[in-house]
């Protein structure tokens, strides 16, 4: 039973490879009969011929490496690593004397300032500057 000539055509018809067409078996009778384009397309809109899965290469996703803000390390120089430290020990003993209320508001203010613009070299530097502050 070889229907080479009409897996050909149903090729050729329905516009697939000729490896991913299949008959059912209990509609061979009514395949071998069919002579023209038409009577494949009826057949296969019936279901008696079907039609396989496109194999395909399975795509291989690559893994994008972000190279974004949060990834890059960079060495810090050490001077504004230095800055950083002071910085953040003499705000935070501000906060500390403002929440005691040994210093206003407008002197907390005013001190800030003073240390973004590295006013001070060391807490005691910033200590004495409040005790000139209160004589």
């Amino acid at each position: 039973m070889k229907l080479r000539n009409k897996k050909k055509l149903t090729a050729e018809t329905i516009g697939v490879g000729k490896d991913r067409i299949i008959f059912v078996e209990e509609r061979l009778d009514e395949i071998k009969e069919a002579l023209t384009k038409q009577d494949i397309r009826d057949l296969f809109t019936e279901g008696a011929i079907k039609l396989r899965e496109v194999k395909g290469r399975k795509t291989n996703v690559k893994r994008k490496n972000k190279k974004g803000p949060g990834n890059i390390k960079k060495k810090v120089k050490n001077r504004k690593q230095e800055y950083v430290k002071i910085t953040r020990k003499l705000r935070g003993y501000t906060r500390e004397l403002k929440n005691q209320g040994r210093l206003s508001r407008e002197e907390a203010k005013e001190i800030r300032k003073r240390i973004r613009n590295r006013d001070f070299k060391s807490k005691a530097n910033l200590k004495n500057y409040i005790e000139a502050l209160r004589t």
